[in-house]
């Protein structure tokens, strides 16, 4: 490979958008980075010994950055509040079937040990009851909607 070849070869790579391109011919090993503008490019040259290709590992997506944290007032506020959380991986149902009323609805006083919802895993039907006293504030889970493990459902006012 000549250096008109591989000056054909940088515009390319340029052109297409990649950040990393890797070649190898025979004995020669070609590697161009670019970066965000096409005077930062970067060619590395290096002989290759025989050896067998390499398996790529997949490339991970880039995440977004969490966003900024949500003001404080709204913690605050919360704080007062208990948590009844899922015990365990399933379908969340507010009722018993379609035609039974609700277990419990928002300003409902519950007492320990009443039910608040039924969670479907692997057809089993499970009756989560109330650990504490008081009255719930708010439902964090819409019906028939998946839940997992610790996953927050009710907030409850103990005062």
């Amino acid at each position: 490979m000549d250096i008109k070849e591989i000056q054909n070869l940088i515009k390319f790579v340029a052109k297409s958008g990649a950040s990393e391109v890797k070649l190898e011919m025979g004995d020669i090993k070609i590697t161009i980075k670019t970066g965000p503008d096409p005077e930062a490019t970067a060619i590395q040259y290096a002989p290759v010994a025989a050896q067998l290709p390499q398996p790529m590992a997949p490339v991970a997506e880039p995440r977004p950055v969490a966003e900024a944290a949500a003001p404080a007032a709204p913690v605050a506020e919360t704080s007062k509040y208990i948590t009844i959380k899922s015990p365990i991986i399933g379908t969340f149902y507010r009722k018993p079937s379609p035609d039974k009323p609700l277990f419990v609805e928002v300003g409902q006083t519950i007492a320990e040990g009443d039910v608040l919802c039924i969670i479907e895993a692997m057809k089993l039907f499970n009756e989560i009851e109330s650990e504490v006293s008081g009255k719930i504030v708010k439902i964090l889970v819409d019906d028939s909607s998946p839940v997992e493990f610790d996953q927050p459902l009710f907030l409850v006012d103990p005062s």
